[in-house]
Parts: C-alpha cells; sequence; structure tokens
C-alpha cells in the first residue's frame, strides 16, 4: 500500500543551467547540499566542457527520472575541422590533423548534415559513462584501451547549419535520447572528408523545457521547483476522486477508456500515481509518487 503522507520537502524538477568545467554529479551534488536532500537526480548527463540546461529532480520526482529522460534534446555546437582528439571535444589530445580534400561552402555543409537526418545507428564513444562489466567506458579509455560497443538506435529530427567561418562549422540539433553530439560532430567531419572534435556545446532544450527557464545551480532553491504534474505535461493526466481515488492509493488496477500506453493521475493537481495500459486493457501503477 502507498502511503499518502506528505513529504517535508517540495518535490518536482528544477532547470539548471550547467556552467562549463563542472559534471553533471558535481551539479547534483552542490544541489542537494543546498536543499538538504539526498533525494536529488539529474536527467541527461552533460560533459564538463559542456553548459546548458540540465534537470533536476528533486525528493518524489527522482521516481519519474525514466519518463524524462526520453524527452528530445536540442543543442548548438561547434565543430572544429582538421583536428580530431581521442574524446571527441577540446579536452582530448590530437590524434589526426587531416585537411579537406577541397574547399568547403555553407551549402555542401547543410547539405551534408541533412544526409544524417531520420533514424540510424550510433556507436557511443570511448569516453562515455556508459558501463562495461561495471565499469564505465571512459576508464578503459584512459588506460589506453578500446573495448566493442553496440551501436544503438538514435533518431536526428532536425539539424541546421549556422554557420561556417575558418574551419569552424557551428550548427543545431535536435536529436532522440541517447545521441552523443561528439560522436555525431565526427561523423559529420568524416563525411565532408576531414576529421573534426567539438570545441563547444551547449543543450539548449529538453522536450518543451528550455535554458532561459532556467537558474545558475547555486541559487537555486524549492521555490524554483516545476510541479511533477507539469514536468510530465507531455503524459496524459487525469483528476480523480471517490472510489477510484481510493483504488489509486492502494495500488489497484483502474478500468479507463483510454487508448495511451501511460496515464497521470492527480488529486487536486498534485500527482498521485503513473499508470501503465496492459494486455488485459487495464492500467496497472507503474509508480507511486503521491507529489
Amino acid at each position: 500500500m502507498f502511503t499518502m503522507e506528505s513529504v517535508k520537502q517540495k518535490s518536482g524538477i528544477i532547470l539548471i543551467d550547467k556552467t562549463e568545467g563542472l559534471t553533471s554529479r558535481q551539479v547534483v551534488n552542490s544541489l542537494s547540499y543546498n536543499l538538504s536532500t539526498k533525494k536529488v537526480g539529474h536527467i541527461g548527463t552533460l560533459d564538463p566542457f559542456a553548459t546548458g540546461l540540465l534537470i533536476l529532480t528533486i525528493n518524489q520526482a527522482t521516481k519519474i527520472g525514466a519518463y524524462l529522460e526520453a524527452l528530445d534534446k536540442t543543442y548548438v555546437a561547434r565543430l572544429k575541422l582538421g583536428e580530431k582528439t581521442d574524446t571527441g571535444d577540446l579536452t582530448g589530445e590530437i590524434i589526426e590533423r587531416k585537411r579537406p580534400a577541397k574547399s568547403l561552402d555553407s551549402s555542401e555543409i547543410s547539405a551534408i548534415m541533412a544526409s544524417f537526418l531520420g533514424k540510424r545507428k550510433q556507436i557511443p564513444p570511448m569516453f562515455s559513462a556508459l558501463k562495461r562489466d561495471g565499469k564505465p567506458l571512459y576508464k578503459y579509455a584512459r588506460q589506453g584501451l578500446t573495448v566493442d560497443r553496440e551501436p544503438r538506435d538514435i533518431e536526428v529530427y532536425e539539424i541546421n547549419l549556422i554557420s561556417f567561418e575558418n574551419e569552424m562549422v557551428e550548427f543545431s540539433a535536435r536529436v532522440s535520447k541517447g545521441t552523443y553530439l561528439r560522436t555525431l560532430g565526427e561523423e559529420i567531419a568524416e563525411a565532408l572528408g576531414t576529421v573534426g572534435h567539438l570545441v563547444s556545446l551547449r543543450r539548449t532544450a529538453i522536450g518543451r523545457f528550455t535554458v532561459d527557464r532556467a537558474i545558475k545551480a547555486e541559487g537555486a532553491t524549492y521555490d524554483d521547483a516545476v510541479s511533477i504534474g507539469e514536468a510530465l505535461r507531455h503524459l496524459p493526466q487525469l483528476e480523480i476522486g471517490g472510489p477510484q481515488l481510493l483504488d489509486v492509493t492502494y495500488g489497484k488496477p483502474i478500468s479507463l477508456n483510454l487508448e495511451a500506453p501511460l496515464v497521470l493521475f492527480l488529486k487536486d493537481e498534485k500527482a498521485l500515481a503513473l499508470y501503465e495500459k496492459r494486455e488485459d486493457g487495464l492500467y496497472y501503477c507503474r509508480r507511486g509518487i503521491f507529489e
């Protein structure tokens, strides 16, 4: 049975504009200290050199991370052509230099970028937090080792050239969960007949949440939290009461005249539980939230 006991501290998400040089974990630890809670998570890791939107989940909202992680993400990146690094970004060592076989222009670069639209496979970089046998890949990479990585299904929804000058390509991209922009930059450079690495990366959006709504981590308080219901606005939501409220409190299956695979139940606009439709047509509790 789930408890309706209220939490002492507010739950929700906080939109953070991460600064360069910090790891995502350092941002989480900082907010955890400031808010005096150990229940803090984050959506979509940003590398230390990257900046921009990092969604932090606090208290009961740590239960909904997977439903936010699946949202598409938008970035602005700067790709330096002619030099490849072992990390795919400016923090690594240069391992290859190669000038384009011919001069490039903006129209050609735009056409090449357009060829990356749609669903495709991408091999994650060695310098990543993905684990192999319980060990992050970047630890193997730092030992000079390369291990096999399974290609991942990704999708590029939008990609646009912003500018091209002095071998520097600036572009924006909206991509699916699991897409590595460092790898995408290397792939673009290869398609242009050269090599390259990212010199900057800024995440500007996760789903409908944009970085212009974000704040710096050091100034964040509970007053900045967005409710769980608002965070999950992309899912169908139902206000309930009466017998259904009691059923949801006990995590019982619910019959609904809906086709949506997931539904969020609310009481007085506060999140109660996430339910999932199964093969028998009933909705079963996936997460008791009780915001």
